[in-house]
């Protein structure tokens, strides 16, 4: 699931042809915004791809600001999209790779009845620099002179109903050195993160394919 460019679903898909991630096919891409470049990536490996949109498919009302019918509009929206993806596409492993929207228990108690793992990319160290702008956030304290170590990070995580909190699958930490602007930071973390998905990604196929392996 992506909703911007896509680069880390193209890493991914760049992984399974280069045999990095093995015994896995990409069953499909859904993406949440319209004019996602990922979607171009999809067509061009020949992956089935779906747009399906908060909004646009009548889930929320454009410029609604009431809190209560936020949540149950994002709750309905979730439920949809867990049921759309149990029932035609029967993955085992869901891999969020720039999916910008906030998943509740709808969809995520249905996905684990079902034993369906979703992980995240999110570019901070577990319990830093939760939910957005992570990497602006870090490289505001770094100028601050308060980011311990002068160290970020990245990491790829089991996804649970609390943002950026489900246990971390990988790691990998980053400096920030002296010299470095923002988009520096930024540009070194995002090219760890292609390999980081794809090396986070393998681990939890080998996982999955490990639990049904029939005991000796």
């Amino acid at each position: 699931m992506a909703s911007g460019n896509g680069s880390n679903f193209q890493a991914l898909v760049d992984g399974i042809a280069a045999g990095s991630i093995t015994n896995a096919t990409i069953t499909k891409l859904i993406v949440n915004r319209s004019k996602a470049f990922a979607t171009q990536r999809a067509k061009n490996a020949g992956i089935p791809w779906e747009y399906f949109n908060l909004v646009s498919h009548g889930f929320q009302t454009k410029g609604e600001t009431n809190a209560s019918a936020l949540q149950a509009s994002r709750e309905a929206y979730d439920a949809a999209l867990a049921k759309k993806v149990l029932e035609n596409d029967k993955p085992e492993l869901i891999v969020l790779a720039g999916w910008m929207h906030v998943f509740t228990k709808s969809f995520l108690d249905p996905l684990e009845a079902a034993g369906v793992k979703v992980i995240n990319l999110h570019p901070a160290l577990p319990g830093q620099y939760d939910g957005a702008h992570a990497i602006e956030r870090a490289y505001s304290d770094f100028k601050a002179g308060v980011l311990p170590d002068n160290t970020t990070g990245i990491m790829v995580h089991f996804v649970i109903d609390v943002v950026d909190r489900g246990a971390p699958i990988q790691t990998r930490k980053i400096v920030v050195q002296p010299g470095d602007s923002l988009d520096d930071l930024e540009t070194r973390i995002h090219a760890q993160e292609h390999s980081l998905i794809v090396a986070a990604t393998q681990q939890v196929v080998q996982e999955i394919l490990a639990r049904k392996q029939p005991a000796l």
